[in-house]
């Protein structure tokens, strides 16, 4: 009988040489959350409201809109619809201020003449009684002209030629307590010669003595 010890060999592949050390594979990554995983696109029929959706909001649309018109109607009563004209007297002075003749001072703020004579003074509303245009003082030609159809009147406004059917109108003219001349555009006289009219140009209010 041996009785040698054995000898072991360190290497356990080398005492069996089919025997192959397995390495442990390595670990799978952990699976995401399902929160995490991408989202699928969004399609265009996806972002389309729904048909109803888009009906209501119109309907409640003209439902509001309908609502805020008559509200505002409503308070619209309470502000009355006022029309707020330029008034129609004015003071221009007194009649020493005023040379002999046609004074165009006033035309364009107050669309009147003032005419003074050598017993009188009356003011001219400037409105060509052909159609309403404002004519034209011609100081050369020693008369008024309208630039439309081409009425012309005498220095008293008296109509000559063009198509002007009767003179000019004239406002009411008075003298104030302190003697100053006020003019009233609203209160006009008249002269319609054409038809035999009554002649104005005479009444109180259509002239001062001077």
């Amino acid at each position: 009988m041996d009785d040698s010890p054995a000898i072991t060999s360190a290497n356990p592949s080398a005492e069996n040489p089919a025997t192959t050390v397995v390495k442990p594979a390595d670990k799978p990554a952990p699976a995401r959350p399902a929160s995490a995983a991408a989202k699928p696109p969004i399609t265009t029929e996806e972002k389309k409201p729904e048909p109803g959706r888009v009906r209501r909001r119109l309907i409640w649309s003209a439902v509001w809109a309908y609502l805020a018109a008559n509200f505002l109607m409503f308070l619209r009563f309470f502000f009355p619809r006022a029309l707020f004209e330029p008034s129609t007297v004015h003071n221009i002075g007194y009649p020493s201020d005023f040379a002999l003749g046609v004074n165009e001072k006033f035309k364009q703020a107050y669309r009147i003449w003032v005419v003074k004579e050598p017993d009188r003074l009356f003011v001219i509303f400037a409105r060509c009684t052909h159609l309403g245009c404002t004519p034209d003082w011609k100081p050369n030609e020693n008369k008024f002209k309208c630039p439309c159809h081409g009425s012309g009147y005498t220095p008293e406004g008296i109509n000559f030629e063009g198509p002007a059917p009767r003179p000019m109108d004239r406002a009411h003219v008075e003298l104030d307590p302190t003697g100053a001349i006020v003019v009233d555009t609203s209160r006009l006289y008249t002269w319609d010669r054409s038809k035999g009219g009554r002649d104005e140009f005479n009444d109180p209010g259509a002239y001062i003595p001077v």
